[in-house]
């Protein structure tokens, strides 16, 4: 099996590039009224929690339709299903002032 830090590391690049380019995959996640945003994952730290789940922290910047970039950390629960991951968890915050 592959290290948490590996597998945090795909989980975020495959759940950001689909929240930025396809966000309507995860329609039934998030409803949300902006039209573009882009993130970028300054650092990315990850844990195993249990012998089935991880702990994935993730900081950066985030931009939405035409406005400046806003930082932002998340934090993720990954629970194993089988060979795959789901996110069982999701704690997002904008670290604004």
């Amino acid at each position: 099996m592959a290290s948490p830090q590996e597998i945090a590391a795909q989980f975020v690049q495959y759940y950001y590039n689909t929240f930025d380019t396809n966000r309507a995959a995860l329609n039934t996640l998030y409803s949300l009224p902006f039209t573009t945003v882009k993130h970028q994952v300054t650092t990315l730290d990850a844990q195993a929690a249990s012998a089935s789940s991880l702990i994935v922290m993730v900081t950066g910047a985030l931009a939405i339709d035409d406005s400046p970039p806003m930082q932002y950390s998340q934090c993720f629960q990954l629970a194993q299903d089988g060979g795959s991951f789901f996110v069982s968890n999701d704690i997002f915050r904008l670290n604004l002032g």
